[in-house]
Order: structure tokens, then sequence, then C-alpha cells
């Protein structure tokens, strides 16, 4: 009974998140954002601990293969445009993650973080199940890549877009692959709402930069530490 009971809840939480961004357009009503804070004040109030919710989570997270192999279908219709701006896309990609990395770093250390804080700060613009992964080769806290993991990508879906206006940015295949490449899965999810190509062109992005990430991340880290 927890099990449907907390399914339940996530499914009319985030439809009531959703219909509260289409009414009130604003960065805190991304439904990612209101409805992870709405859902954990419920559990909280009705006594459901993380262990009793998850079975749910396992039982939803499990449909995100399906959604995210989805994805192929409009990168697939856009394969011109994937083949036109592929080498700029990979120079690009390849930029941000650096980037990302060494500010995280560098912030950290300003800051005075612990070793464990700093490399999980590393990964935070990877999708969750490669973050982790990484995160056992360089032996970084997995429950703290995750709570940064899944940060990360809230404040890229909520502010990531309103920057990219500010900026002036307005090519969908620059939006896309800025967004896939810092807000991972869940700015992915945002991006689909501007449009077809910038959902498609976010969606490749957050597979490849995690895939580069992979790889360069344990070379780089050694530079620092």
């Amino acid at each position: 009974m927890i099990t449907l009971y907390s399914i339940l809840l996530t499914v009319s939480v985030y439809h009531l998140a959703r219909f509260l961004a289409a009414k009130y357009s604003s960065p805190l009503t991304s439904p990612v954002f209101i409805s992870t804070i709405i859902i954990i004040f419920i559990l909280v109030a009705s006594n459901v601990s993380f262990d009793e919710y998850i079975p749910a989570k396992n039982i939803m997270t499990y449909l995100l293969g399906p959604a995210t192999v989805a994805l192929a279908v409009p990168i697939y219709k856009n394969r011109l445009l994937f083949a036109k701006y592929f080498g700029a896309a990979i120079i690009g990609i390849s930029i941000g993650i650096v980037t990302t990395i060494t500010s995280a770093i560098l912030i950290a250390k300003c800051f005075q973080f612990s070793k464990p804080f700093t490399l999980a700060l590393t990964v935070k613009s990877v999708t969750v199940p490669v973050a982790t992964e990484i995160g056992k080769i360089i032996h970084g806290n997995i429950s703290l890549i995750a709570a940064y993991v899944i940060i990360t990508g809230m404040i890229g879906a909520m502010f990531g877009a309103k920057l990219l206006n500010l900026i002036k940015v307005d090519h969908p295949f620059a939006r896309g692959l800025s967004i896939g490449t810092i807000a991972h899965g869940i700015g992915t999810a945002e991006a689909v709402k501007e449009g077809e190509v910038q959902g498609a062109v976010a969606g490749a992005a957050m597979g490849i930069s995690a895939v580069i990430t992979s790889f360069i991340i344990p070379y780089l880290i050694p530079l620092f530490f």
C-alpha cells in the first residue's frame, strides 16, 4: 500500500507542479523543483521513510530507460543538423566539461571544502548513473555525488533558459547543447519543452558529455590533488 501511495503521490504532485509552472512562469515553479519540495514535505508529514519510498522509486525510475531510448527518435530526425555542427559541438562540449570541472575544484578550494565534497562537485554535470560510476573510480562519496547531480540539474532546469536568454543565445542547437552538457537529464526535460531540436541536441549532449567526462576526469583530478 505504501508503494502504491508513493507512486500516486509522486505522479499527482508532478502533474500539479506542471499545472503551476504553466500558470505561473517562474524559475521557482520548475516542475522538478517544486514537486521535489512538496513530495518531501508530504512524505515527512505522513511518516513515510525513504526506505519505504524506495520500491516506488525503483518502479518509476525503471521507466526512465524507455524514456531515454525515446530520445533517439528526435536525434535521428535531426541527424543532418547534427552532422552539420558535429565538430563544433564536440569542441563546445569538451570546453564546457573542462570548465565546469576546473571551476568547481577551484571554487571548492577557495572555500576550503573537504576532499569528498570537492570530488563530488567535479561530476555534478553528469547524469546520476554515470556520475556514481565515475565516483567509484575517483573514490568520491556516492551520496554526495547524487545530491550534487540532482541539485545541478534543478538549477540548470530553473535558470538555464533564462541565462541563455539574458546573454542572447537564441540558436536552437546552441541552447540545447548548453543545457544538455551542464544540466544532464533534468535540463534535457526542460529543453524538450522549448522545441524538438533543443530537446534532441540536449539529449545527445548529455550522453556525449558523460562519455567524455568518463575519459578525462581520472586524468584531470590528479592535477589538483
